[in-house]
């Protein structure tokens, strides 16, 4: 069950978007890609700054889309944010203390997704370091410690994060030693998303109800993106609008969001506001090595729901 309410009229816009899609690249698979799509009806209960109370956000009823919305499917950076919002959660409970150092990752975790930044912030979290290969029982409570994450998010009980897992950091060449070791010989341990859970989770945060309301806001202030050209980032890889949903969005348009890729997926987490329109979450997985390459299929799909927006 999702936190969802599976919406007819959604559906059918939903399904016109994606029969569009593939239709201008044929060459996405219909398994390729997974979606999921809030609409946020007035009165709008998310961004106002933690005006609500827990109890009374997550019992008020949401639509929403989804296609392929619980499919396990490597999140790439888009999994920074579930680090992200957990050390907060340490944070806030003293579980770790605040430092300059920790302040700088976490900005360049999320602001130019930095794999350097997010090994720091995973070793935070869990109290590990990488390195050599460790003999079995010292590495069985390394990899005991490494699942710290995954047992903070199943102990939030909420059913779209049941098959996730957190655990992993994030490599531009990839691991060596312990953590080649940790991921398995098939690499059956890798980090894997469904774009329901990151839609929930996302939904958590603008609602104000991630770890605390002050929380929440210090994570929407790290995912707010400038549409602005003149001040987009200058190196490719830091820019998190160009290639993904941001792209397609009016320059008075508000855009909160977590993109990753590499070369066999693109995917991007927004939340976005345009004037006198119905504000909206929509996350989207892209897999294929074809795909991740091709910079105009989440720039083209997110330009659909921004009309299709306007139907609402």
């Amino acid at each position: 069950m999702t936190f969802f309410t599976q919406d007819q009229q959604l559906a059918q816009l939903g399904n016109q978007i994606l029969e569009t899609t593939w239709a201008e690249f044929p060459n996405l698979a219909h398994n390729q890609i997974a979606l999921t799509w809030i609409v946020y009806d007035p009165p709008v209960l998310v961004n106002t700054g933690g005006a609500l109370t827990p109890d009374a956000f997550w019992n008020h009823p949401v639509r929403g889309f989804t296609y392929r919305g619980i499919e396990e499917i490597y999140p790439a950076s888009v999994v920074k944010l579930f680090y992200l919002v957990a050390l907060h959660e340490w944070l806030d409970k003293g579980m770790v203390n605040g430092s300059g150092e920790i302040e700088r990752a976490m900005r360049d975790m999320i602001v130019d997704s930095s794999n350097d930044a997010t090994s720091l912030i995973v070793d935070v979290l869990t109290g590990t370091t990488s390195g050599p290969e460790l003999p079995p029982p010292p590495f069985e409570t390394w990899q005991y410690q490494r699942q710290i994450v995954n047992r903070y998010y199943e102990s939030l009980g909420w059913s779209e994060l049941e098959n996730i897992n957190v655990c992993q950091k994030t490599w531009c060449d990839g691991p060596y030693g312990r953590e080649r070791a940790f991921y398995g010989e098939t690499l059956e341990n890798r980090n894997m998303l469904t774009t329901n859970a990151t839609a929930r989770l996302l939904h958590s945060i603008i609602g104000g109800v991630a770890v605390s309301r002050e929380r929440s806001q210090s994570i929407m202030a790290l995912l707010q993106r400038s549409l602005n050209p003149d001040e987009l980032p200058q190196n490719v890889e830091e820019d998190q609008v160009t290639e993904f949903l941001g792209r397609a969005l009016p320059q008075n348009a508000k855009l909160w969001s977590k993109a990753g890729w590499t070369s066999q997926v693109r995917h991007d987490a927004a939340y976005i506001e345009i004037p006198d329109k119905c504000p909206y979450l929509l996350v989207v997985f892209i897999e294929g090595k074809n795909n991740a390459s091709n910079k105009n299929i989440l720039p083209f799909i997110s330009q659909q729901f921004t009309h299709e927006i306007d139907k609402l």
